[in-house]
């Protein structure tokens, strides 16, 4: 009496489990598209507020090179999108880590010109202290706005770095540690762009989907 039953229950769990991974399948199959589609738009407005749109013509998401650069914070790969206009090389969006943020790691997002300046910065991800170093994202103050226009020579710039150092960049009362962290990675992207400004764009591309 209990191997059949247990034999029957364990038929219906199968069963169940085969119905609720078809169903889960179906339901990825049928919204893929859609998520892909939102995931696209949400690049390309993270794209267009580090870099005006009049000042490239082609469509940036589709035109990047992957590169693995200890410049850019870790040596994990790093996306670097590329802007031009009428066949010109304007400037790079270059993703980067600041491993030295008080809670942790912080993604940094740059454009940068050939010659150094930026156009502007966005801070992707961190888990820095909400009321203090979260300060780095747009909603929360203008800080992150401070790099635009900004340049970097090539030579050891000084002005790099927050006031507390020296620098021209305002910290943050009480936290320090997370604009350092933010100054120190946008600038080692911007050396690492300008000594690799054309090597970079001779790349292949590997976001317009025919490479792997």
């Amino acid at each position: 009496m209990i191997l059949p039953s247990m034999s029957k229950n364990g038929g219906i769990l199968a069963a169940f489990a085969l119905l609720t991974t078809g169903a889960v399948t179906l339901v990825q199959l049928a919204t893929a598209d859609q998520i892909a589609l939102q995931e696209q738009k949400k690049l390309m407005n993270t794209l267009s507020q580090v870099l005006p749109s009049t000042r490239y013509d082609n469509q940036l998401y589709l035109d990047c090179t992957i590169v693995s650069a200890e410049a850019l914070g870790t040596l994990a790969p790093h996306t670097i999108y590329r802007a031009r206009k009428a066949g010109e090389n304007i400037a790079l969006l270059v993703q980067s880590t600041a491993p030295d943020g008080y809670s942790g790691k912080i993604e940094i997002l740059s454009a940068i010109y050939r010659d150094g300046t930026v156009a502007g910065v966005r801070v992707l991800n961190h888990k820095e202290t909400p009321g203090l170093g979260d300060k780095v994202e747009p909603e929360k103050s203008d800080w992150i706005h401070s790099f635009v226009d900004q340049q970097l020579l090539l030579t050891d710039d000084s002005r790099w770095a927050v006031k507390k150092d020296g620098g021209q960049f305002d910290q943050f009362t009480g936290a320090t540690i997370t604009p350092r962290a933010v100054v120190n990675s946008v600038k080692s992207a911007n050396t690492y762009v300008q000594t690799h400004f054309d090597a970079l764009f001779a790349k292949r591309n590997q976001c317009d989907g025919s490479q792997s």
